[in-house]
């Protein structure tokens, strides 16, 4: 990471790249919530990876070598992130709603982290594993439904 006030190209390079990566990996899961009327989509997921990117690399300027303080960062990135998904969570007539977005989000800024601090199998795989859930997980969820009422008929 250079210092503050000077401008390096190479750097700014690489900091697109990790970011695109991170936003280009949340886009998925944002497109299969919003396809599917969720509380938070297409443009949220994609900002959270970014942004958790953005902060990781922020985080490695201020303590490259801080394992205190990166540890420290990691923290409050989950705690800022499970803040945001638990307003997706919602309660009604005794049912609560929300959780698997909740869970969503939270993967994606472990997506954007991944993606920053370079580890780019973790970002992908957790990409595919999150998107993957919650596309057929929701089919299975339907089928065991619909099964249980066809039994309770």
């Amino acid at each position: 990471m250079s210092n503050p006030g000077f401008f390096d190209l190479g750097e700014l390079l690489v900091t697109l790249f990790h970011l695109a990566i991170a936003y280009a990996l949340a886009l998925p899961i944002g497109w299969h919530q919003e396809s599917s009327e969720r509380t938070l989509g297409l443009r949220t997921f994609p900002l959270v990876s970014m942004a958790s990117a953005a902060y990781v690399f922020l985080g490695l300027a201020v303590f490259p070598a801080d394992t205190e303080g990166q540890s420290r960062l990691i923290q409050g990135l989950m705690t800022g992130i499970g803040f945001l998904g638990a307003g997706a969570i919602l309660k009604e007539r005794g049912s609560v709603h929300g959780t698997a977005t909740a869970a969503s989000v939270w993967a994606t800024g472990a997506i954007g982290a991944a993606a920053a601090y370079g580890y780019l199998e973790i970002a992908v795989t957790v990409s595919a594993i999150t998107y993957g859930t919650l596309r057929w997980g929701t089919l299975i969820k339907q089928r065991i439904e619909r099964q249980a009422k066809i039994e309770n008929e």
